[in-house]
């Protein structure tokens, strides 16, 4: 069984600098009022022009973005690499509405399937849906676009014209695009849009991922309905499967506004379902590839050792599992080393553009039980280690 425990292998790539920042970093993150406080600082900081970009870009950039432009990345893409870990270029601006906006997403999306092509080092391609449509038509959206008025309807001719153009890049340079999941009030229009990706373009190849979030309980239903429409319908269901990211704000809302709560009643229930949807993945195996994204020891444990029982080859291009830059690189460089399949997100974007995405970050590591108590610890074993 693969031990995530050997932390020269997980940190191979950091230096004794590197090293002694990211001690730094997670120490300051591990404190909830000094991540609020940074919060409200950069907004400040920002607004009154203060000189703070390059204390940002020395410090939480550093840890979890690849750089401000895709050739910015190079480095980065190179040093993973190096170690077997291949990169997910993601374009991190966030929060754009205007239609020249959101063809500029599209087109930095298009321009990432380019980086990937014929590249091993690059092996998928993402985007947030919420980066080529407006937030106010994906809602409307997502109650059915029969329901949209005239002009709202022409506005989603321009979206779904905007997806498609992404796909037929990624299909034409064979590389496979991750959409990424969002916002329940959002997700049932995002699920149509890549069901209807993947019917057009997933008839030979995986090239079109759907993304699943565990931390929704109807969620390994949807999997197996998924499942059944890729059948009828004689093409490739791809799947990158996650816990989730908006635990807190989907209750809130479901509270504000009067309906039931899609979120799992509580955190096993989740590990339960991510790990019968695992399994589920790999009893079809084939007509379903899957990337498994997890920051969890021992979901990413179970599916290695999943694929040794079952005799799969461990760098079977069907499954992949992925972390984020910056995080869990005990898991990442592990695996890597085991020979399975590992990528890295890397977020990239200007400064004070990709804010809200390291912010967030940020908010996660404090909140994710034992999460960054896990970081340090690995981190102090390794400053042990090169002192002996």
């Amino acid at each position: 069984m693969i031990s995530f425990d050997n932390t020269e292998v997980a940190f191979a790539g950091k230096s004794d600098k590197d090293l002694q920042w990211s001690y730094r970093l997670f120490k300051m993150i591990g404190k909830p009022w000094l991540v609020s406080i940074g919060g409200w600082f950069q907004k400040v900081a920002f607004a009154l022009r203060l000189p703070v970009k390059g204390i940002i870009k020395r410090t939480i950039f550093k840890q979890f973005c690849g750089g401000e432009s895709i050739d910015d990345c190079d480095q980065k893409i190179a040093d993973l690499n190096s170690y077997g870990v291949g990169t997910i270029l993601d374009y991190s601006v966030e929060c754009k509405e205007t239609d020249d906006d959101l063809d500029a997403s599209m087109e930095e999306v298009i321009a990432t399937i380019h980086k990937a092509k014929n590249n091993d080092a690059i092996p998928f391609a993402v985007f947030k849906p919420t980066g080529i449509c407006r937030t106010d038509l994906l809602e409307k959206a997502n109650l059915g676009e029969d329901k949209l008025s005239a002009s709202l309807k022409k506005d989603w001719e321009l979206v779904m014209a905007r997806l498609d153009k992404i796909c037929a890049a990624a299909h034409e340079l064979k590389v496979p695009v991750f959409i990424d999941a969002e916002d329940s009030w959002y997700q049932d229009a995002i699920d149509r849009m890549a069901e209807a990706m993947m019917q057009k373009y997933n008839t030979t190849d995986p090239i079109i991922y759907n993304t699943i979030q565990m931390y929704r309980h109807d969620r390994l239903d949807f999997l197996k309905k998924s499942h059944e429409k890729a059948i009828a319908g004689n093409y490739i269901l791809a799947i990158k499967l996650v816990r989730g990211a908006y635990m807190e704000k989907e209750r809130e809302r479901a509270a504000e506004k009067g309906y039931p709560s899609p979120i799992q009643p509580n955190k096993d229930a989740t590990d339960r379902d991510y790990d019968l949807a695992i399994e589920y993945m790999l009893d079809h195996l084939g007509p379903i590839c899957f990337c498994a994204g997890t920051h969890n020891e021992k979901s990413s444990a179970k599916l290695a050792s999943m694929m040794v029982e079952r005799k799969i080859a461990l760098n079977d291009k069907r499954i992949y599992f992925a972390q984020l830059l910056g995080m869990s690189d005990h898991i990442s460089f592990n695996l890597s080393h085991a020979g399975y399949n590992v990528a890295k997100y890397v977020p990239y974007g200007p400064v004070k553009e990709v804010m809200p995405y390291l912010m967030r970050r940020a908010r996660e590591n404090t909140s994710v039980a034992g999460q960054v108590g896990r970081e340090l610890g690995l981190i102090i074993k390794e400053k042990k280690r090169r002192k002996k």
